[in-house]
C-alpha cells in the first residue's frame, strides 16, 4: 500500500513539473510598437542628414507640438543651430515654428487642420550643407495601438491556479490513502490477536 502511494504521488507532482516546465519563459514580445508607447514617429535619410520627427496623438484643429532630431548621417551626430523651414504639400497655407531645445533637438510648433494624412518638407540649412527633405505618414487623428496585456496576465494566473490545483489535489489523494492504510492496519490487528486464542485453546 505504501508503494501505490508514493506511486501516485510521484506521478501526479512529476505531471504537475511537466506542465510548468512547458511554460513559455521567454522576455516577451520582440517585435513591433513597444507595449506602453506613447508617441508616433516617421524618420527620412539623405547622403547628409538624418531626420527624425516624434510626436504624441494629434486632433485636427488642435495646437501641435512635435520633436524633430536632426542628426549627421555619417557620424550620427546632433546637429545643433540648424536653420529649419516646414512646409505641409497638402496646404500650403500651414505655418510653423521651429524652436532648438537642445544640440540636434528641435520643437515644431502649430496646428494641423483636419484628421488626415500630412507630409513635412523640411528645408534643413546647417552651416555649409543644405539639403530638401520629406517626411511623410504624419497620421492626425490616429490613436495609440492598446498593448495586449491583460490576455498574457490571465493566462499567468490560470496555469498558476492549475498548479494550486494539482498541487492540493496530491496532498488531499495522499491524506486519503494514509487515512486508508491506518484503518485497514487497525482492523487486521483484532483479527490476528483472536487467531492467536483460538490457536492457544486447542493447544
Amino acid at each position: 500500500m505504501k508503494q501505490l502511494l508514493i506511486l501516485l504521488l510521484g506521478l501526479l507532482l512529476s505531471g504537475t513539473a511537466y506542465a510548468h516546465g512547458g511554460e513559455d519563459h521567454g522576455d516577451g514580445p520582440k517585435a513591433g510598437t513597444p507595449a506602453g508607447a506613447t508617441s508616433f514617429s516617421v524618420a527620412a535619410l539623405s547622403e547628409q542628414f538624418e531626420v527624425l520627427l516624434r510626436y504624441e496623438p494629434l486632433e485636427g484643429g488642435q495646437p501641435a507640438d512635435l520633436r524633430l532630431f536632426l542628426s549627421d548621417y555619417a557620424t550620427n551626430a546632433p546637429i545643433k543651430g540648424a536653420k529649419l523651414t516646414l512646409t505641409n504639400p497638402e496646404d500650403a497655407a500651414l505655418k510653423w515654428a521651429v524652436t532648438e531645445q537642445e544640440p540636434g533637438i528641435y520643437l515644431v510648433e502649430g496646428q494641423f487642420p483636419a484628421n488626415k494624412t500630412y507630409s513635412f518638407t523640411v528645408n534643413i540649412v546647417a552651416g555649409e550643407q543644405a539639403d530638401l527633405m520629406l517626411l511623410e505618414g504624419i497620421n492626425v487623428g490616429e490613436k495609440l495601438p492598446v498593448a495586449a496585456a491583460p490576455p498574457a496576465v490571465a493566462t499567468s494566473l490560470f496555469s498558476s491556479w492549475k498548479t494550486i490545483l494539482a498541487l492540493v489535489g496530491a496532498f488531499v489523494l495522499g491524506i486519503g490513502l494514509t487515512v486508508l492504510l491506518m484503518r485497514r492496519r487497525r482492523t487486521a490487528a483484532p483479527v490476528s490477536t483472536s487467531s492467536s486464542a483460538v490457536y492457544e485453546n486447542h493447544a
